[in-house]
C-alpha cells in the first residue's frame, strides 16, 4: 500500500516556477485566488468572503499535509518567490490503488503563459517518482476547455464523462475524468 509523508515539506522548483508550502503571509494571495469568479468558474465553489477564510484554508490544508493525508503547493514564480499565483495539489488519495487526484487554479494574470503546465509536469514527476503513484486522475467540467488542454498537453488522457454527477448552484454538471498513468 502506497505510504505518505510529506516531512519535510517538498519545495519543487523549475525553470520559472517554486510550488511551496503556503504560510499565513499569503492569506491575501490565496483570498484573492478563492474570490475571484473568474477562477472559480468550472470548480463549483462559492468565493471566500474574507482573509479568516482564506487563513482558515491554510490551515487546513497544511494540517492536511502535516498528517500525510493530502499535499497543496503554493505556485510562485522564481523572480517573486513570495507571491502565490495559484495552486496545485494531490489529494483524493486512494492508497490501496496507488492513485491520486490532482486539482489547480492560477491566477487569470498569468493564464496562458505556460505556468500551470510546468507546474503539473513538476507535481506529477514527484508523484511518480517520489510518492510511487501508478495513476493520477483529474476531474473536471466539460466546459473547462483551457483545463482539458493542458492535461492533453501533459499527457492525461480522457477516459470518460459521468452524465450530471455534480451539483452547485441549483444546476447538474457533467464530469469529465482525466488520467495519466505512471510510464
Amino acid at each position: 500500500m502506497l505510504a505518505l509523508n510529506f516531512t519535510p515539506f517538498p519545495e519543487l522548483k523549475t525553470r520559472r516556477l517554486l510550488l511551496r508550502r503556503l504560510d499565513k503571509a499569503d492569506a491575501n494571495e490565496i483570498f484573492s485566488l478563492r474570490s475571484n469568479e473568474d477562477v472559480l468558474r468550472f470548480l463549483g465553489k462559492e468565493p471566500a468572503n474574507s482573509i479568516a477564510e482564506a487563513e482558515n484554508f491554510i490551515d487546513a490544508i497544511n494540517k492536511s499535509a502535516d498528517e500525510n493525508e493530502s499535499i497543496l503547493w503554493g505556485i510562485a514564480l522564481m523572480e517573486e518567490p513570495s507571491k502565490i499565483i495559484g495552486t496545485i495539489c494531490l489529494w483524493n488519495f486512494k492508497k490501496e490503488h496507488y492513485r491520486s487526484e490532482i486539482g489547480y487554479i492560477l491566477h487569470p494574470d498569468h493564464w496562458r503563459k505556460g505556468i500551470m503546465k510546468e507546474a503539473i509536469l513538476s507535481v506529477i514527476d514527484y508523484g511518480f517518482k517520489v510518492l510511487k503513484l501508478h495513476s493520477i486522475e483529474a476531474l473536471l467540467s466539460p466546459g473547462n476547455i483551457a483545463s482539458s488542454a493542458i492535461l492533453e498537453s501533459t499527457g492525461f488522457v480522457k477516459e470518460g464523462e459521468l452524465k450530471e454527477s455534480f451539483y452547485f448552484r441549483g444546476e447538474f454538471d457533467d464530469t469529465l475524468i482525466y488520467s495519466k498513468l505512471k510510464t
